[in-house]
């Protein structure tokens, strides 16, 4: 069932809400017509890191999905991985050059400027909806995410609390596609 296709949609991943290994979701993500998955997973160390890259990336290419590694650009490098996605806090002037899409996270327009600075490709921008995830911090909302997305020319996925039924919201307010965590660990 291709949920999702023709949509510009990110799957983030969050293995501790997949009811199977990891790199068997990859399969079931591609199904629901996502072509591009970021992985997360920010609890592991960089050898546990490497060691799940290794396999998701496997299935990802079996699958015809697109990997972006998170947080790791040594693992990125070692894997031949030219996607990567890093904290703001963590991005360095160089990484632009070492990686052909290069995208951060951002939570306001400051935010966006630095991003902006470093180069990056892509924005994510949340969380817009009440999420699990962050359950103590109240959400940002559609009216920042269109100042947002008014404000540059990067595209802009809007993340947090995304899904199916409020996807047409995101879209309106000018985000450029969406990432999804618990509905594609879900699927």
């Amino acid at each position: 069932m291709c949920l999702f296709e023709g949509k510009n949609i990110i799957a983030v991943t969050a293995r501790n809400l997949c009811p199977r290994p990891l790199w068997e979701q990859i399969p079931r993500i591609r199904n629901a017509g996502i072509t591009r998955v970021i992985l997360r997973e920010k609890d592991l160390s960089p050898d546990a890191y490497l060691a799940l890259a290794e396999k998701v990336l496997s299935a990802c290419e079996t699958c015809g999905v697109e990997l972006t590694i998170h947080a790791f650009p040594e693992v990125a490098e070692k894997l031949h991985v030219e996607r990567l996605h890093m904290p703001l806090p963590l991005l360095t002037q160089d990484l632009s050059s070492r990686f052909s899409l290069l995208g951060t996270s951002v939570h306001s327009l400051e935010q966006l400027k630095k991003a902006e600075s470093f180069g990056v490709n892509y924005v994510t921008f949340g969380h817009v909806f009440k999420t699990d995830c962050k359950k103590d911090l109240p959400p940002r909302g559609l009216s920042l995410l269109s100042d947002i997305c008014r404000n540059t020319d990067l595209p802009v996925y809007a993340i947090g609390g995304i899904s199916k039924e409020n996807l047409s919201e995101v879209m309106d307010a000018g985000a450029f596609g969406a990432c999804i965590m618990s509905s594609a660990m879900e699927l």
